[in-house]
């Protein structure tokens, strides 16, 4: 089993910047995919951002230009959230998919709002 723990979310004002982390724990392979995903209330959980192993990337329209995912090595992922919106409020989960299982964190809220 991969533990996955999110951190850095919080309350922001909107076009302000937050930057969230997640680290996994061992048993993590060489080839993966790791991403964000997001879930607001009474909502469904939508794709943020992810980027595989390889170091290629791909983000939800509404995150394009504003959002930018990055990784430090196999274990470790970044989303720097620039130019935050209201609609960006939501509790952000990490994500980590490997031989085609999936592996989630508990999430960080993350709250634009002045």
């Amino acid at each position: 089993q991969v533990q996955l723990v999110e951190s850095g979310g919080g309350l922001v004002q909107p076009g302000g910047s937050l930057r969230l982390s997640c680290a996994a724990s061992n048993n993590v392979f060489e080839r993966n995919t790791m991403g964000w995903y997001r879930q607001a209330p009474e909502k469904q959980r939508e794709l943020v951002a992810t980027i595989t192993s390889g170091g290629s990337t791909y983000y939800a329209g509404s995150v394009k230009g504003r959002f930018t995912i990055s990784r430090n090595g196999i274990r470790t992922v970044y989303l720097q959230m620039n130019s935050l919106k209201p609609e960006d409020t939501a509790v952000y989960y990490c994500n980590l998919v490997q031989i085609g299982v999936d592996y989630w964190g508990k999430g960080t809220l993350v709250t634009v709002s002045s």
